[in-house]
């Protein structure tokens, strides 16, 4: 596959964005999957790539956590297993799907994630649901996000941040940080299962991968500081946007 200094260039400034994004509110693969779909890529291609350059991401991400010590590797070790194991079945799994049926699956993903950030409010979270045992969280909830990711991904950070506030009643900023290593945990397995199967166009990845780090690097610095509120609008709206442009290019909607 060939493309172009101006496209690759196009796409290292979406992997920026979509690190900042990624890290502040996850989200990330919400602007980078349509984004290497748009390139040209079969979408099997565009999933693989996406877990190379969101390796970079979520891997900077959880180093300046641990050294900011805002986590505890020991604390999450059971479910960073977790969540690599449901990684690796759903990457497995998603090579027995027709790629028409993924080609179909992104704006049904996309409408799906732009409603729930649209619904989803941080600050009421808290008080929504019941709190699980740690067994059904790890052995459930965790691999089945996991095998999600494994299978497609977008908002896969937003996932295991959701699900910690709302199964275990944990502090939004607290689930974002421990939302990174397992996010990490399951782009590294899937892109270790996507790499086997020579799904991953590794020059496009690997610059995207810089500006993952890049993007991851200016979101870690913010944290601590921005109210997620504010980023639910932006992710809206650049689901919307990707959503619209992926049915404009497919001839389902017409100008």
């Amino acid at each position: 596959m060939e493309f172009s200094f101006e496209l690759i260039a196009l796409l290292f400034a979406v992997a920026v964005i979509a690190g900042t994004i990624d890290t502040l509110a996850g989200g990330g693969g919400l602007i980078t999957i349509p984004a290497l779909m748009l390139s040209g890529m079969p979408p099997i291609n565009a999933l693989g790539t996406n877990k190379l350059q969101g390796c970079a991401g979520t891997g900077t991400a959880t180093l300046l956590l641990l050294k900011k010590s805002r986590i505890k590797l020991r604390h999450i070790r059971p479910l960073i297993l977790a969540a690599f194991l449901g990684s690796v079945a759903g990457t497995v799994a998603v090579h027995f799907v027709n790629q028409e049926y993924l080609t179909l699956a992104v704006p049904i993903v996309l409408t799906f994630i732009a409603g729930y950030f649209i619904l989803y409010k941080p600050s009421r979270a808290i008080h929504l649901g019941k709190k699980i045992g740690s067994k059904k969280f790890k052995y459930a909830v965790i691999p089945g996000i996991g095998f999600y990711d494994g299978m497609f991904g977008p908002g896969t950070g937003s996932f295991f941040t959701l699900a910690s506030v709302l199964c275990r009643r944990a502090k939004l900023v607290a689930a974002t940080a421990v939302a990174k290593p397992l996010n990490f945990a399951t782009n590294l397995s899937s892109l270790i299962v996507f790499a086997a199967y020579g799904n991953v166009v590794w020059h496009v990845g690997l610059v995207m991968m810089l500006g993952q780090f890049i993007g991851a690097w200016v979101g870690i610095h913010f944290l601590y500081r921005i109210n997620p509120n504010k980023l639910r609008l932006l992710v809206v709206i650049v689901c919307i946007v990707m959503l619209a442009r992926y049915l404009y290019s497919s001839g389902w909607i017409t100008a």
